[in-house]
């Protein structure tokens, strides 16, 4: 986005270590006033959207951005990278069993340093250099320029771009990725909750962690990340994979990123990962978060054919109309809503590219009129759910409001 924008790498570094401080703060929030779960906050890919169409009034560069986190752009990396996760992580803590916790929770970092070693030793040896330039910058660990444009000590400052500029227009499609963000973000705190042990979140947790939110979009837009947030779901199916759920682990990381926002190069050292490992750790961290998801319908009634037509039909539309939208801006350059109005262009645009938002509007649309409300029908689709989320005193215990100090970091 930043190249988008006519920036360059000094630029780029800039905004990375704008993330880094910002993703920091958020993280903390959360744990603090927001869910209070251990969930981390990051850059959402919602906002890609209105941020190019800002930047360039087209969408022509949109594509590219999604299809950025996949392990076969670099198959000589994201594989091995891939072949190693499954192996560190499923197959050796059986293998030593004496140490299968421990193997569980370095696998992460033991895996992206073996790779990442590798990937640093074919760069070096030249295996790239008479290559296209798509396989350099997916392949080569020197591809972003970031190590060397990013000063060595900088502190993220408030409004580095200058004085903001609002449009009215703009604001509003920015308003649809916020919500695009908070309908990601509340199926990933569902997912956390589920992940690490703690009882079902409940609704008042679950509004202050979308506050939460909303305030951390504040904050990357004061210090100019460029981007808005909303929770990591690779760290919740990190969740599911150590087993892990201490905020205290949580908030160490966030403030470890927090010093490495302020150091430039070794958090530009961190920032420049080839993206093919992060599409294998994307490949290995979803599925936690998917099949807990799917563990929600243990509250529905699967041989129920209206539940089976609902749950059948939004998953289909939700993985086939995003689709749609975003082939149809690769082919044209623009999307499917082609009007004379640029933000209304965008708000449909980021609302129908996103997978979960078609998923819910189509499902909360059939499960609301397509049959009375009858009793049957109310325990079918799995409402008597929120019973589950008891005020009991191990869910205030987890989700209220600190009222000390040191329960900052409990």
């Amino acid at each position: 986005m930043v190249n988008i924008a006519g920036g360059g790498n000094v630029e780029k570094a800039k905004a990375v270590q704008a993330s880094l401080f910002a993703v920091g703060i958020n993280t903390m929030l959360q744990i603090w006033i927001g869910t209070r779960l251990s969930v981390s906050m990051e850059s959402s890919q919602a906002y890609i959207i209105p941020i190019i169409s800002i930047a360039l009034s087209t969408f022509s560069n949109y594509s590219d951005s999604l299809d950025s986190h996949q392990v076969a752009k670099c198959i000589e990396i994201g594989l091995p990278a891939l072949a190693i996760l499954v192996f560190l992580t499923q197959f050796l803590p059986r293998i030593w069993k004496a140490k299968k916790e421990m193997v569980g929770q370095v696998a992460i970092v033991l895996s992206v340093s073996i790779v990442w070693i590798y990937a640093e030793i074919l760069t070096a040896a030249g295996a790239y250099d008479n290559t296209t330039q798509q396989t350099q910058t997916y392949c080569r660990t020197d591809s972003s320029g970031l190590i060397d444009a990013a000063p060595w000590i900088k502190i993220p400052r408030p409004f580095q771009w200058g004085t903001p500029i609002f449009e009215a227009g703009d604001a509003l499609s920015m308003m649809a990725a916020s919500l695009v963000a908070v309908i990601e973000s509340s199926g990933t705190f569902l997912a956390s909750s589920k992940l690490s042990g703690a009882p079902p979140i409940p609704p008042s947790a679950l509004t202050r962690g979308i506050g939460t939110q909303g305030i951390g979009t504040m904050i990357d837009a004061v210090f100019g990340t460029g981007n808005g947030s909303t929770a990591s779901v690779e760290d919740a199916g990190l969740l599911g994979l150590t087993q892990v759920g201490s905020r205290r682990v949580v908030i160490v990381s966030a403030i470890f990123l927090v010093f490495l926002s302020i150091l430039g190069k070794v958090g530009a050292f961190f920032a420049s990962i080839p993206l093919p490992i992060v599409g294998a750790l994307h490949t290995l961290l979803f599925p936690y978060v998917a099949s807990t998801g799917l563990e929600y319908l243990e509250y529905c009634n699967v041989n129920s054919f209206r539940s089976k037509l609902i749950l059948g039909f939004s998953l289909f539309m939700g993985l086939s109309v995003p689709q749609y939208f975003k082939e149809y801006v690769f082919l044209t350059g623009h999307g499917p809503v082609h009007t004379g109005s640029t933000w209304f262009n965008d708000l449909i645009q980021v609302i129908f590219s996103s997978p979960p938002t078609v998923a819910l509007i189509v499902a909360f649309f059939l499960d609301r009129t397509h049959t009375p409300r009858a009793r049957s029908t109310w325990k079918d689709s799995g409402r008597h759910f929120k019973k589950q989320s008891d005020e009991s005193e191990k869910t205030r215990e987890i989700y209220d409001l600190i009222t000390s100090l040191g329960d900052m970091c409990s």
